[in-house]
């Protein structure tokens, strides 16, 4: 493991002169030159109008409003889909319209998208317009079959486009060719957030609340679910994605969320106060995810409707209980998966090759995207998983490191070799595909051969990269929320995390597999601080050997009855004596 520490250029960047000194070095090794960057307001967010399709799409709401015509929700079976689903159901609603429906077909049967079989299964609903989220741009086959049926739609998605487009009535996409709107990191839900907050700009110039007498909504009472779609969806945190992850932390942690979202804290044991985006990635968004993974999602987005708050805790215990199954299937296609690994013959230097392809005919179709991020995270390798479909096609999921955009490498695969990949899609550090189970090895031999001209030995070297050293003052409490205040921090705007060597004074095992530690700075060794390092080697720890460790880590503030305490969340840890 190579630890290097970020570099930064102290000469660059234009901030406020009280911005802590620390916190400003934080700041310029992720990019920020100026403090405009790190605006968190509202205000400071691009105009919805720049985004392309947005007029087409707004004109088409508003007639389809005045018609109250029966308009239908496709979404997508993840935590983006869940909250692009549910913010549209809540918003439309509250903006007037009378027949507003969703449907999330299950993944294992329909597959992904609006496919003409989920078109033909809408029909049971007799929509006059369906409105995907997280989905569309890639079902050229299922908007034709719509328009066909007389169904007109409007496709609202962030993924990458392919060569074509469908033919909808309006597509909502800054990722479009053409499009000019200045971030191409929204997930589903801000796409979904932006063409709403245009409707209802229109809807009040229109003076249709007025007319309609209902109360104008505030599209600020949603950002919770931007906020959690976001996060939970891993896209880059830019600003655009920092502001609106931030406002809607506030409102969470002011207790003005969906019920559903303040259940699903509780079962997580997450106190709304104190969340950060990071408890959004970790312990909301997989327990929405379960629901998509293992059964319907819609159990996911109805929770998120709700607002009986009975009801949304029940439907909260009920994620927790498909999560911790799905923990469960993970943990065994793990195992498994390592086994194969472990075969593989390895280079003359000792190397698993440069990218793995791995197979098991049980495996959940569900889960492999998991299991390839683990995987990936314990080889440092482009990972793609496969399961069984139906009809004789593998579904494979898969995950990239830093260097390989994964849907440019399977979008070379498939122009190399017609007829290999059924279909893909997906974005650069993860996507989804499809193909004939006898083309695995095909497949292998194709994507291999791609990755090799991609990557180099220096892309394949796992790295932990922090923000370097802490003085033993800087260990404390005011810093922790000095950090924790500069949020909020996620993908490509990574939580600051730290290195140094530390006199080890206690250790023992929790909860299975955990490290708790207590740890001093050499510095100061009469002080000791809490560790704590999830997930350990237990046959290489404890190790009651070892006196001075070096330490990669995060500063916590460790809540526990209602007293706050400083804690070292530990994400790497080596003997030095």
């Amino acid at each position: 493991m190579l630890i290097q520490a970020r570099a930064f250029d102290a000469a660059l960047g234009d901030f406020d002169t009280q911005l802590d000194p620390l916190l400003k070095r934080i700041y310029q090794a992720r990019g920020i030159t100026d403090s405009t960057a790190l605006e968190r307001k509202l205000s400071c967010l691009p105009a919805p109008s720049v985004m392309q399709g947005i007029p087409a799409a707004v004109a088409l709401l508003v007639s389809s409003l005045k018609q109250q015509q029966r308009v239908l929700i496709v979404g997508d079976f993840d935590a983006d889909g869940a909250t692009s689903s549910a913010l549209m159901v809540l918003a439309l609603t509250a903006m007037g319209y009378q027949q507003v429906d969703f449907l999330v077909p299950n993944r294992f049967d329909y597959g992904y998208g609006l496919t003409p079989e989920i078109v033909d299964l809408a029909l049971e609903k007799a929509p006059d317009l369906i409105i995907t989220v997280d989905n569309g741009i890639s079902s050229i086959e299922g908007v034709a079959h719509a328009n066909k049926l007389g169904i007109q739609v409007i496709v609202t998605d962030h993924h990458l486009p392919g060569a074509s487009l469908p033919e909808a009535a309006a597509i909502v996409n800054p990722n479009q060719p053409g499009c000019d709107f200045p971030t191409k990191n929204l997930a589903g839900v801000g796409v979904a957030f932006y063409l709403l907050s245009a409707l209802r700009a229109e809807l009040r110039k229109q003076n249709w609340f007025a007319e309609a007498e209902i109360a104008e909504p505030n599209m600020a009472n949603w950002l919770d679910l931007v906020a959690l779609g976001t996060v939970a969806d891993v896209v880059p945190l830019d600003q655009v994605n920092r502001a609106l992850v931030y406002q809607g932390l506030m409102r969470i942690r002011a207790g003005k969320c969906r019920p559903g979202i303040q259940a699903l804290l509780t079962i997580a044991g997450k106190s709304a106060h104190s969340l950060v985006a990071t408890d959004l990635g970790f312990a909301l968004g997989p327990r929405l995810n379960a629901a998509g993974r293992l059964d319907d999602i819609s159990l996911g987005i109805q929770c998120l409707l709700t607002n009986d708050h009975q009801q949304a805790m029940l439907g909260a215990q009920q994620l927790d209980e498909l999560n911790q199954d799905r923990k469960l299937i993970e943990q065994g296609m793990q195992r498994e998966a390592l086994a194969i690994v472990e075969k593989i013959p390895l280079s003359l230097d000792g190397e698993v090759p440069v990218a793995l392809c791995l197979f098991q005919p049980e495996w959940h179709q569900g889960v492999v995207g998991l299991l390839a991020s683990r995987i990936k995270e314990k080889y440092n390798r482009p990972v793609v998983a496969f399961a069984r479909g139906d009809g004789g096609q593998l579904k494979g999921s898969s995950r990239s490191i830093p260097g390989l955009h994964i849907r440019d490498a399977l979008d070379a695969v498939a122009t190399q070799n017609p007829g290999l990949i059924t279909k893909f899609g997906g974005h650069a550090m993860a996507a989804g595909l499809s193909l004939d189970e006898d083309k695995l090895a095909a497949f292998e031999e194709a994507f291999q051969t791609q990755v090799e001209k991609t990557l180099d030995e220096d892309d394949l070297l796992a790295r932990m990269v922090t923000d370097g050293e802490l003085h033993c003052h800087q260990l404390s409490m005011p810093t922790a929320q000095l950090l924790r205040d500069g949020g909020p921090w996620g993908q490509q705007f990574p939580e600051p995390c730290f290195e140094g060597l530390f006199q080890l004074k206690q250790q023992r095992i929790v909860g299975e597999k955990h490290l708790k530690l207590v740890l001093a700075h050499e510095s100061e060794p009469n002080r000791g601080i809490d560790g704590i390092c999830f997930n350990v080697d237990t046959e290489e720890w404890p190790n009651y050997r070892a006196e001075t460790v070096r330490c990669v880590y995060r500063l916590d503030i460790n809540e526990y009855r209602g007293l706050e305490k400083l804690q070292l969340l530990i994400q790497h840890i080596e003997l030095i004596n």
